[in-house]
């Protein structure tokens, strides 16, 4: 499947992944289930690499998963990771107006319980596919899909960690991050106006009164979806590839110590 980035400085992240050695990158849709519901994930890795390779799990934005999660997917790959992103709307429901997409993810911040099944069925499809390692894996997650990252962390879930992309970071009431099991990465921006930086030194606090292990990178004047390519107004390059180093790094820790 061919894809492009809409933006030169996009490109730009391209520029940190280093060169693969006969590279393979292999992409197909993934058709599962969750109940009665359908669900299309995406994969994408280098078929050269083996099978069971350290893997990036990634959750969508709230306008479910398209080309931007697709394309992330596949600079993953081309960094040597398998990658699998995972659908929490359903097969087809890729919602265009603004008030559909708050309806859905409205829906899932009120059931958490189905935010967490989702997640985990998406976890299970991935480690259906013979490249995928996904006993090895991290999370991580754009906007709502970082808000969702923080609460399959919360969940106790059984991964290598968590990264947040301009993520919602509010802790809902009755939630701590004492079951976390791994390391967290919140990477965020100065004057995201969705998530102010009150509420980053709210979750820090939480974090640290439950001594979990974390790190967060907060980027000057950056905006709410600061690596979103398309959005013109919001996209910052420099914070864009901060963030991305600032991943591999983690990944690189979290992952590769692993195998």
């Amino acid at each position: 499947m061919r894809y492009i980035l809409h933006s030169v400085t996009a490109a730009a992240v391209m520029v940190l992944i280093p060169a693969i050695a006969q590279a393979e990158i292999v992409t197909e849709t993934v058709r599962y289930s969750h109940g009665e519901q359908a669900f299309e994930g995406y994969a994408a890795y280098n078929s050269a690499l083996g099978s069971e390779q350290p893997t990036v799990i990634i959750i969508h934005d709230w306008d479910g998963l398209g080309d931007y999660e697709k394309a992330r997917a596949e600079m993953l790959a081309q960094a040597g990771y398998a990658a699998f992103a995972v659908d929490l709307f359903g097969a087809g429901v890729r919602p265009q107006s603004i008030e559909r997409r708050r309806e859905l993810t409205n829906a899932l911040y009120a059931d958490r319980d189905r935010m967490r099944a989702l997640m985990e069925s998406g976890l299970d499809a991935a480690d259906n596919q013979s490249a995928i390692g996904a006993d090895t894996a991290v999370a991580i997650g754009y906007c709502f899909g970082g808000a969702a990252a923080l609460e399959w962390a919360r969940s106790g879930a059984d991964l290598e960690g968590f990264v947040s992309f301009h993520g919602g970071l509010a802790t809902p009431d009755g939630q701590t991050y004492e079951q976390v099991q791994a390391p967290l990465l919140i990477l965020h921006g100065s004057n995201d106006q969705v998530a102010p930086m009150s509420d980053v030194a709210d979750l820090a606090a939480r974090l640290d009164e439950d001594s979990a292990a974390y790190d967060m990178e907060i980027y000057g004047g950056a905006r709410h979806a600061f690596t979103d390519w398309h959005a013109s107004e919001r996209y910052d390059a420099s914070a864009d590839l901060k963030s991305w180093a600032a991943m591999m790094d983690f990944l690189g820790q979290a992952l590769n110590a692993n195998n």
